[in-house]
């Protein structure tokens, strides 16, 4: 069991520096692209009255869609990883019933 604890905590370590890397280097290039796009710096503020409501949703929705996906793709690569290292998955990502085949019937 204390071998399974270590390694969760590596895992969870593990995901952690990669998913912050991820989005790190997402909103550096988020970043660049909404300059060349709209030729102003990203709000640095979207809650700002002085920021327009449509440019501050416009920002709020690319980047945190870009961003999670980002962190996202880091952690699922962290899994695999990790996986391909101890031939397990960590206990994080046990089985969550997502099996489609073991889902409940539809009723109408």
């Amino acid at each position: 069991m204390a071998s399974q604890d270590s390694s969760s905590k590596f895992f969870s370590a593990f995901s952690l520096v990669a998913a912050i890397g991820a989005a790190a280097v997402a909103k550096k290039g988020l970043n660049t692209t909404w300059r060349a796009t709209t030729g102003k710096n990203p709000p640095t503020n979207p809650a700002d009255p002085d920021v327009g409501l449509g440019e501050a949703v416009m920002w709020a929705a690319v980047s945190g869609t870009l961003i999670g996906v980002a962190r996202m793709l880091a952690a699922r690569r962290a899994a695999g990883y990790y996986a391909k290292s101890t031939g397990h998955l960590p206990p994080q990502l046990a089985k969550d019933g997502q099996d489609a085949s073991k889902a409940p019937a539809a009723t109408s």
